[in-house]
């Protein structure tokens, strides 16, 4: 038998859709290396979305956003979060090893 997640559904499409922009926003090709640059001098894993979020490196209203949404969309975010990060390319990755490294 093959195992198929199943879909979640979002709740709060809009507030879902706004904090997601600014997730991109801010891991597009332009800005990441600052993310990353930031994090690493703030001593945060980038993996840490919680950490990452409070600091405000995801922009000002995006920890407004994320509390406003119901857990099941938090869920879905921070999910999404994690496969963003892993999608940075392998040179920044290792040039920003202490943001990745999991010490």
């Amino acid at each position: 038998m093959k195992f198929e997640q199943t879909a979640i559904a979002v709740q709060d499409e809009q507030g879902y859709a706004q904090l997601h922009a600014q997730i991109d926003a801010a891991f597009n090709t332009s800005n990441v290396e600052v993310l990353l640059n930031r994090a690493t001098r703030s001593r945060l894993r980038i993996r840490d979305f919680e950490s990452v979020l409070q600091r405000g490196l995801l922009g000002k209203e995006a920890i407004a956003l994320y509390k406003a949404l119901p857990v099941s969309d938090q869920a879905l975010t921070r999910e999404r979060y994690l496969r963003v990060v892993e999608k940075v390319p392998v040179e920044l990755r290792q040039r920003y090893f202490r943001a990745y490294a999991y010490y």
